[in-house]
């Protein structure tokens, strides 16, 4: 295996100058520069990351915990802590809990094991776990979800404003009352914090929902489809809207509606957290609340990098940002 020692005898320096060439130091001719990472190209070398960790007590690398990649939220989020992660020069290394508390455990306990300088975690448990990072002096970053840990930064949307505005615009655009909320896990704060916004709207326009017009499941589509059917198949008054806790949901509640018959929106209004990127540009139809995930995601890595190269920041830091709602066919409007 080539080393630096090969490198410094084909190039005619020393090895202390091929290691300031690759660890690219300052204070080199350029020519100088340009034949030593020539040589190394011509040798195939391949710098030693584990023994490079060692030295510096660091691996630049980070992982990204969360329930689902293949969601558009998470999947943009995952991409603006890749962009800011990249942009200083840090790997990252995407970890799907499936909502698992212990698969979630797993991961940590595996990240600490593989030596990562820190983590981004949008959590499906009440983070007791997490005192293993503090132990060990491994700095944590919530994003997305709260946890009951105030010493931790945190990143997250406005959850409860954003259910607010999308039920308020049911009631007062469309004057539409019986509205159903399909929610995910309460042991999830997004699930609260939405479950919040759409009673806060409710009760500001005076509206009584019977307690079965609340149904907590999961963030899945096969559960949005189930609760939609059974709405759907109640005999007695009729449900006018559903307020779908996340696009998932969202896409199950259409499923359901398709296959009875029932026309969205003529028949039934819909609302939904978080949007579909790619999907909504071609055929723009959910009424969204839409989270700036790439920024929460970027925002997130930042502080967590902060965090690991030792920048004095004594408080805790918490932002919470606030989703656009983009008003579309879905709940009646551009029919």
């Amino acid at each position: 295996m080539t080393n630096i020692y090969d490198i410094a005898k084909k190039a005619g320096v020393s090895p202390a100058t091929v290691s300031r060439v690759l660890n690219n130091k300052p204070g080199l001719k350029e020519s100088t520069r340009q034949k030593v990472l020539q040589i190394a190209k011509e040798l195939n070398y391949s710098p030693n990351y584990l023994a490079r960790s060692l030295k510096k007590q660091r691996t630049d690398t980070i992982a990204l915990i969360v329930s689902d990649i293949t969601n558009p939220f998470f999947t943009t989020l995952a991409r603006g802590v890749e962009d800011k992660a990249s942009q200083n020069g840090f790997n990252v290394i995407f970890c799907n809990t499936d909502e698992d508390i212990k698969k979630e455990k797993a991961y940590l306990e595996l990240m600490l094991q593989r030596r990562v300088d820190g983590i981004l975690i949008a959590s499906c448990s009440d983070g007791k776990t997490f005192s293993l990072f503090r132990k060990k002096n491994v700095p944590l970053v919530l994003v997305d979800r709260r946890v009951n840990k105030p010493n931790l930064d945190c990143v997250t949307g406005d959850n409860e404003e954003g259910a607010y505005q999308l039920t308020k615009h049911l009631i007062d655009t469309h004057n539409i009352k019986k509205i159903a909320i399909l929610s995910g896990p309460l042991t999830l704060s997004t699930s609260r914090e939405r479950i919040q916004g759409y009673q806060k709207a409710l009760y500001e326009s005076s509206i009584k929902i019977p307690e079965n017009y609340t149904v907590i499941g999961t963030y899945k589509e096969d559960f949005g489809y189930q609760a939609t059917m059974e709405f759907l198949k109640k005999k007695g008054p009729k449900i006018e809207g559903i307020f779908a806790g996340n696009n998932f949901i969202a896409i199950g509640v259409i499923k359901a509606a398709r296959e009875l018959g029932i026309r969205i929106p003529e028949d039934l209004a819909l609302v939904t957290f978080d949007d579909f990127e790619f999907a909504s540009s071609l055929f723009p139809f959910l009424t969204a609340a839409k989270q700036p995930a790439y920024t929460m995601g970027s925002l997130a890595c930042e502080f967590l990098l902060q965090r690991i190269k030792g920048e004095k920041i004594k408080e805790r830091r918490e932002v919470v940002l606030k989703p656009e709602i983009l008003i579309r066919r879905s709940c009646g409007c551009q029919r």
